[in-house]
C-alpha cells in the first residue's frame, strides 16, 4: 500500500471518528436538575440525567414537575413516553397536574 493511500485511509478514519463522536448523544446530559413531587408529597431531584431515551418517574407518578435543566422535555402520563396526552415543558418552567387527572409517569428530552 502506498504512503499516500495509507495517509488517506488514516485521515478518513480520524474524520469518521470525530463525526461519530460529535453527532452522538452518548454521554450527553441535561445539565441541571429535574425535580418532581409524588402524590405522597415525596420530592425527588434528578441531577443531569441523560438526554437519550425515555425516563420513568416514580412508580406512583409525579403531580408537580420543575425543569431546571438547560433543555426542554415532554411529559407523558404513560410509563413508555407514548400517548397523546402529553405536555411540553420548557427549561426553567414547572407544571402541576389538575385535580382528578392522571400523574406524569415518564419524560423524554427534546433535541
Amino acid at each position: 500500500m502506498s504512503v499516500r493511500r495509507r495517509l488517506t485511509t488514516a485521515t478518513g478514519a480520524v474524520l469518521l471518528t470525530f463525526a461519530v463522536a460529535g453527532c452522538s448523544g452518548l454521554g450527553r446530559t441535561m445539565v441541571g436538575t429535574l425535580t418532581y413531587e409524588t402524590e405522597r408529597e415525596l420530592v425527588v431531584t434528578v441531577t443531569s440525567p441523560s438526554v437519550n431515551g425515555c425516563h420513568r418517574l416514580a412508580p406512583s407518578g409525579a403531580t408537580k414537575v420543575e425543569n431546571n435543566t438547560l433543555v426542554d422535555i415532554v411529559l407523558y402520563r404513560t410509563r413508555d413516553c407514548k400517548g397523546e396526552d402529553s405536555i411540553y415543558l420548557a427549561t426553567t418552567l414547572g407544571d402541576e397536574i389538575a385535580p382528578g387527572t392522571l400523574p406524569w409517569r415518564s419524560y423524554s428530552v427534546v433535541h
